[in-house]
């Protein structure tokens, strides 16, 4: 059973490589366009909430709780958020990641729900960064990966874990599943191990594959600090100027 509207993991195995940040950035932009976007929480510190200014009580429903029951719909622990056409599948943020069953298709039978095709048009998956079955539900239930990294020797260590897992998951349990780019985020062009590391990037992976870069900006902080993605916080910034190019790009590589 596989999801039959678009749905697009953003992973590395690196943390703090700004796959939160790109996860709210890009769903706020799909969903500007008039997109129903569905943003799925998968890695329990919850960011994803603090970044759309969605307040998780204790004891709300969260994605998570999927994995504790078979019969669970995704509809079912939807919250919405203060963006039009963008809802949220939020994190639990005490969930163990051991606790999350064996079933690695146990997200994708749950996005195989009808009512899911009949209200989004774009599924995006927040990941752990940790290599578990979370992930693996991730990347067995998705069409698409997006794999952002900052220009750091250990962030494209990151990467290259990651694009193994990747190989395995495509040979052995999801053979749809295509790698969308990676992309260089927190970048600035006037730093020479910046360009160091996206042009080891380039080399082993395409420079079809890597993407126009999000840069430097406070505002990105700032707005996750406020609840906000950044186009709604401070719409001239460079922020928002890249992830609606970036939102114009994924779409049409997607849609194609």
């Amino acid at each position: 059973m596989t999801c039959s509207i678009p749905v697009l993991v953003i992973s590395n195995r690196k943390g703090g490589a700004g796959k939160t940040t790109v996860s709210v950035n890009v769903a706020a932009e799909l969903a500007a366009t008039g997109r129903r976007v569905l943003l799925i929480d998968l890695d329990s510190q919850g960011h994803c909430a603090v970044g759309l200014g969605v307040k998780m009580g204790a004891g709300q429903a969260s994605v998570h709780d999927i994995f504790a029951s078979p019969t669970l719909r995704l509809v079912d622990v939807m919250h919405e958020t203060t963006i039009d056409n963008l809802f949220l599948l939020p994190a639990n943020p005490a969930f163990q990641h051991d606790h999350c069953g064996k079933n690695e298709k146990r997200l994708a039978q749950a996005l195989a729900d009808d009512a899911i095709a009949e209200q989004f048009d774009f599924v995006i998956i927040d990941t752990p960064p940790s290599l578990d079955n979370l992930l693996l539900n991730a990347l067995s239930a998705a069409h698409w990966v997006l794999v952002p990294y900052v220009p750091h020797p250990l962030s494209f260590e990151g990467v290259r874990q990651l694009v193994r897992v990747l190989f395995k998951v495509i040979s052995e349990r999801n053979p749809k599943l295509k790698i969308l780019g990676f992309l260089p985020v927190m970048t600035a062009n006037n730093v020479r191990q910046h360009r160091q590391v996206t042009e080891q990037v380039t080399k082993q992976f395409g420079a079809l594959r890597v993407l126009n870069g999000i840069r430097s900006d406070i505002k990105l902080a700032e707005a996750f600090a406020v609840g906000k993605p950044v186009r709604f916080y401070a719409p001239k910034s460079r922020g928002a100027e890249d992830f609606a190019e970036l939102a114009a790009t994924l779409i049409q590589l997607m849609e194609k």
